[in-house]
């Protein structure tokens, strides 16, 4: 089924442009020689003039001021020469709203000031009473606002959409850039702390050492596909793993890595994280690999737990870590991690919460609102 006006979009814009004035020129021909008021001059002049008003529609968007100054002068020299033809005010009418769409803000009111001239030359020849001038020039100006006030709609329609996309694209890089961060940061940290635990037992414990670098080598390579699919397609499900069913926000896998690390994660996870929507359950990803990854860089912890379910209000989703490190210092100001779950949360439309904890480590509790 053909939407009304589809049809159009379908021509060229040159055709569009045209149809108007090959339906209005025989029209105004027709009706011209059939009134019974014929022109008071040649006949070949009411056609030419005809034309002349039928051609400047045809040139309404290219050039909106000229061809309504053309239609004007052709409406004038008609109504001045040959008598006014019955539908020349119609094409005219016509004119001052595409002068009003299509012109610049500036040239559409220029436009604008050669309508009372205009309207009062096309009644020169009638005498007609004061009044009826003075209306139909309020209703040429009144149509002309009409067009200029739709033109202003779509320029402020078209700003919005623009500084829309540019809120968008701008949005985007900070979130390529917080990803970024998160992923880096936290496999580059994982992977010093394996490689100084093996400089350590290099000399004691060559076992040991073998499974810590071959430990730095599966984090590495994991961070590098992770890399691969966040600049490759930038979708938040890309930060989830293929057994998303077992561990719905890659958490499990997460506490694995730390782990070898030497950071004993202890997960609690509701079993309804798994029904969560895609980007939400890698937002969570996310918090928790930079809060643990906090804890084991700053804190020095050696253990931690991973908190993640409803609220008691059914409404929220609630992220808590809790390591068992050092604490803060006094007056601690947040760094770059925290500044980054701060507005991943945000986003979400959610609040963070993070200080010393009761055991003298670390809390951050993170909640977002359920869809």
């Amino acid at each position: 089924m053909t939407v009304p006006g589809e049809w159009t979009s379908r021509l060229p814009r040159a055709a569009v442009d045209l149809l108007p004035a090959l339906v209005l020129f025989p029209a105004m021909v027709v009706v011209r020689f059939g009134a019974r008021e014929r022109p008071d001059g040649p006949w070949w002049a009411a056609v030419v003039l005809a034309a002349v008003l039928a051609a400047s529609l045809a040139a309404r968007r290219r050039a909106p001021l000229a061809a309504y100054a053309t239609g004007t002068a052709a409406l004038v020299t008609e109504a001045l020469w040959l008598r006014p033809g019955p539908l020349t005010p119609v094409v005219n009418l016509i004119g001052v709203y595409c002068l009003g769409l299509y012109a610049a803000p500036r040239r559409a009111e220029l436009g604008a000031l050669l309508v009372p001239p205009a309207v009062l030359a096309h009644f020169a020849p009638e005498d007609p009473p004061a009044a009826l001038p003075v209306a139909v020039v309020l209703i040429w100006l009144l149509v002309w606002a009409a067009g200029h006030g739709t033109a202003r709609r779509r320029r402020e329609a078209r700003e919005l959409r623009e500084r829309a996309r540019r809120d968008a694209v701008l949005g985007e890089r900070v979130r390529i850039a917080r990803e970024v961060h998160d992923l880096v940061g936290h496999s580059v940290n994982a992977m010093l702390v394996q490689a100084g635990a093996g400089r350590f037992v290099l000399a004691t414990d060559p076992d040991r050492t073998r499974e810590l670098l071959l430990s730095v080598e599966r984090t590495g390579r994991d961070a590098l596909a992770e890399l691969d699919r966040l600049l490759g397609v930038l979708r938040a499900d890309d930060v989830l793993h293929d057994d998303a069913d077992d561990d719905p926000a890659g958490l499990a896998r997460l506490a694995h890595t730390l782990a070898d690390a030497g950071l004993a994660v202890r997960l609690r996870v509701a079993p309804e994280v798994g029904a969560l929507p895609t980007d939400l359950r890698a937002s969570v990803h996310r918090i928790v690999q930079e809060a643990l990854t906090n804890a084991l860089r700053h804190g020095r912890a050696r253990a931690a737990e991973v908190t993640v379910g409803r609220a008691r209000d059914g409404r929220t989703l609630l992220v808590r870590v809790v390591d068992e490190g050092r604490g803060p210092a006094p007056h601690y100001r947040p760094g770059r991690g925290l500044r980054g779950i701060g507005e991943r949360a945000a986003a979400l439309g959610g609040h963070v919460e993070h200080g010393p904890s009761d055991g003298g480590g670390f809390a951050l509790t993170v909640g977002v609102p359920l869809p």
